[in-house]
């Protein structure tokens, strides 16, 4: 496994991070708590010590799956978790209705707003620790940005939090350029969380050169586009109800096809590095300039010693070359 820091906190992670929205169940179509402990379990054993999780994944679950999977463990692992989506107040700028399953426009069990001020992010690291079973959160990270708070607001509590040792580095997530630099000019920031995969790209224009510059740690979510560019997702799949992948257009048939031409192309890179498509996907990922760790999604314990594997495989230069051109032929009407 390789180890990067995170930014200039003092904290080497592991490249691979391990993603945990959908061992929350919510949007995923529900969980499954024994296997989702030992996921969590397989993934360190085999080397990756990042494990990234939210209050908002499952509604507490996702933090209480991973407090018990580290009892006895936690000098082995980074915990990452998050800030700013809250439903115990209305307060702040309304983001969602949801039930357990998802975000619904109909009958609702949580109102669920956007919120970044003081009071709200000072209860919500208390149910954070908590749940986690933890005295301190060593990456937290605000997980959505609030339109209605200051940044310098926001900033002055993570500060705080960290003055008293609760938390150890800050992050954000979801965030744009203009953000980006207001919590710079507000303190330092460690790390910086956003979508970005070989389907989503448009990072590689905006936060991914500003963290290369600012030597700010880039966390990469869905680098598999929620399981699509496994290869494992046939047109035939079908999701759980409430699965977030169920009448979305980029899990059609029709996208799927497409999806399949490209790992095609792609499978000849995989098979001269001994490794999977999936693999090869999350190094070529690692290896994109301003990229510092990918968080891949586990359920199973097989599915986390795949994805930790990705951690030792380096590509070659033609290797990247021959990914990023096949990328760019056969990507360009993927939905």
């Amino acid at each position: 496994m390789q180890f990067r820091p995170i930014g200039k906190s003092g904290i080497n992670a592991s490249v691979i991070g391990l993603g945990t929205w959908a061992i929350g169940g919510w949007m995923w179509g529900g969980t499954e708590t024994k296997s989702a402990i030992k996921a969590v379990q397989s993934a360190i054993d085999e080397g990756i010590n990042l494990i990234d999780t939210a209050p908002a994944y499952g509604f507490g679950l996702s933090e209480e799956i991973v407090g018990k999977a580290i009892a006895g463990k936690r000098e082995k692992v980074i915990i990452a978790t998050k800030c700013g989506l809250v439903w115990h107040v209305k307060k702040g700028e309304h983001f969602f209705n949801s039930t357990e399953k998802g975000p619904t426009s109909g009958k609702a069990t949580y109102e669920v707003f956007k919120c970044l001020k003081k009071d709200t992010i000072q209860y919500e690291i208390e149910k954070s620790l908590k749940r986690l079973n933890t005295d301190y959160i060593d990456l937290y990270q605000t997980h959505w940005q609030d339109s209605t708070t200051p940044i310098s607001e926001t900033m002055e509590i993570l500060l705080k939090l960290k003055k008293e040792g609760k938390i150890r580095a800050i992050g954000i997530s979801n965030a744009t350029k203009e953000h980006f630099y207001n919590y710079l000019k507000e303190g330092n920031i460690d790390s910086c969380q956003e979508k970005y995969s070989m389907l989503d790209r448009k990072q590689e224009a905006e936060l991914l050169p500003l963290c290369k510059k600012y030597n700010i740690a880039f966390l990469a979510y869905s680098p598999l586009a929620n399981g699509l560019l496994t290869g494992k997702i046939k047109a035939s799949r079908k999701f759980n109800d409430g699965d977030l992948r169920n009448n979305n257009p980029r899990f059609s048939p029709e996208n799927i096809a497409k999806v399949e031409k490209l790992l095609e192309a792609i499978k000849p890179v995989a098979d001269r590095n001994n490794c999977s498509i999936a693999q090869v996907i999350i190094a070529w990922t690692l290896q994109q300039p301003g990229c510092t760790h990918v968080l891949v999604g586990a359920r199973e314990e097989k599915q986390a010693e795949e994805n930790a594997k990705a951690g030792t495989i380096v590509l070659s230069p033609n290797d990247l070359k021959e990914i990023s051109e096949k990328a760019e032929k056969f990507g360009k009407n993927i939905v």
